[in-house]
């Protein structure tokens, strides 16, 4: 069983042409359990960004309006990921295997990434040798 796990969150877009990552979160869970509390909340908290309740007292009346039925819904892929108890046990297990796992959601103009894996995982990984081939 893996203890400790690194979680992050990365917003990613295209800027002048190339592709920048906006880091919006990382956290070093002691728990699996923390973990799997972790990402739910910041993928919640994209979403409530993303698609906030319309008659929120800081919006004008009708500045909010819905998007056309042909664009991404990255806030409710979020809000059925958190609520999939099926997908939660599912990253459970792999992250109690050892694995990373990456939950990504786009729309037109941006990624939002979330990952999680066992800082044990890693450090197994630095202490496998590297294959050095030697270069003519």
């Amino acid at each position: 069983m893996h203890d400790e796990f690194l979680c992050h969150v990365t917003a990613y877009g295209v800027c002048g042409g190339r592709r920048i990552g906006v880091p919006l979160g990382t956290y070093r869970a002691p728990t699996l359990a923390l973990a799997l509390w972790w990402l739910r909340d910041r993928a919640s908290w994209i979403a409530q960004r993303l698609d906030p309740r319309p008659d929120a007292e800081h919006f004008p009346p009708n500045a909010l309006v819905p998007v056309a039925d042909n664009v991404p819904d990255v806030p409710a892929v979020l809000r059925a990921w958190c609520g999939d108890g099926d997908q939660q046990e599912l990253v459970a297990d792999e992250l109690a295997a050892g694995r990373l796992v990456r939950i990504a959601v786009s729309d037109e103009t941006t990624e939002y990434e979330l990952l999680a894996e066992s800082i044990d995982a890693l450090r197994m990984q630095r202490t496998v040798p590297t294959l050095v081939v030697p270069v003519a």
